[in-house]
């Protein structure tokens, strides 16, 4: 199961695509939320549920649910449509935004069999997608960087027996909070966000520092040959103060502080070309 975030006129749609099926899941709340733009998404599925069941639709039934990132950095199970079942879902939510759905979903889908023959084209729709939400060319080479760096790291981690969810979530706070003093809850607070993502929010010199502790932590495990979680724990710290260091080391010449609040929002779309 590989987990992405896809968009839609600047709309992020939580999406799995299953490799045993070679299929797309989408969440049903993201795409209930696009479709008919309410701010109340999970009562109107629920609602709509409860409309299909009275007309004797077994499409709801047929619903299944998957492990989702959420808003909060954890993964929940959430109600997913295979491709197939959104066509039939999205007749029954009147939208003006329908038809350009059904070709987007559609585009997706031809989109995931093309990577599969060429990953380069995955990393080329990744920058489009940064580039259409406004974040400069510089930044965005950054950004897809950290990317290759975080899947390296929890590749790293499944090899040794790790499990998504609370492990990589707990080992993922030490690293936050070795090199930037902060958990990933207290860093994202601190950038005012809410629902939104902490790397997309965080200047090239954030990026930076973030990824270098990652690859730390990476390399110090493949040499370490962590067991138990505390030993990866204790790995996670390790791999936090070789960019804690260098985080300080920076500020003491710069005289300047190297964790900002400053967001995507704020100016960071603007700015990330001058760091």
């Amino acid at each position: 199961m590989q987990n992405k975030i896809q968009i839609f006129e600047e709309k992020k749609v939580r999406t799995v695509w299953d490799d045993e099926t070679e299929e797309w899941y989408f969440s049903v709340i993201d795409v209930v939320e696009v479709l008919t733009e309410t701010e109340r998404p999970r009562k109107y599925w629920n609602d709509l549920k409860k409309k299909l069941l009275t007309e004797g639709s077994q499409l709801s039934e047929k619903i299944g649910q998957l492990k989702m990132l959420a808003a909060d950095g954890k993964k929940y199970l959430t109600d997913v449509a295979s491709t197939e079942q959104l066509f039939r879902l999205i007749q029954s939510i009147p939208s003006p935004k329908a038809e350009p759905f059904k070709q987007w979903i559609a585009q997706v889908a031809k989109e995931r069999l093309d990577q599969m023959q060429d990953p380069e084209i995955s990393i080329n729709q990744a920058m489009m997608d940064y580039k259409r939400l406004g974040y400069s060319d510089n930044w965005i080479n950054q950004r897809i960087k950290t990317i290759e760096i975080r899947k390296e790291l929890t590749d790293e981690w499944k090899s040794r027996g790790l499990e998504e969810g609370v492990h990589f979530a707990t080992l993922t706070d030490i690293i936050y909070k070795t090199w930037a003093d902060k958990t990933a809850k207290e860093y994202k607070k601190f950038k005012g966000l809410k629902k939104e993502n902490l790397r997309d929010n965080m200047t090239n010199t954030e990026l930076v520092l973030n990824m270098l502790a990652e690859l730390s932590t990476k390399r110090i495990s493949e040499v370490t040959n962590p067991e138990t979680m505390g030993e990866h724990a204790d790995v996670a710290k390790q791999g936090g103060e070789v960019a804690r260091n260098a985080r300080m080391e920076l500020e003491a010449k710069t005289g300047e502080k190297a964790i900002t609040a400053l967001n995507a929002k704020q100016g960071i779309l603007k700015n990330s070309n001058k760091e």
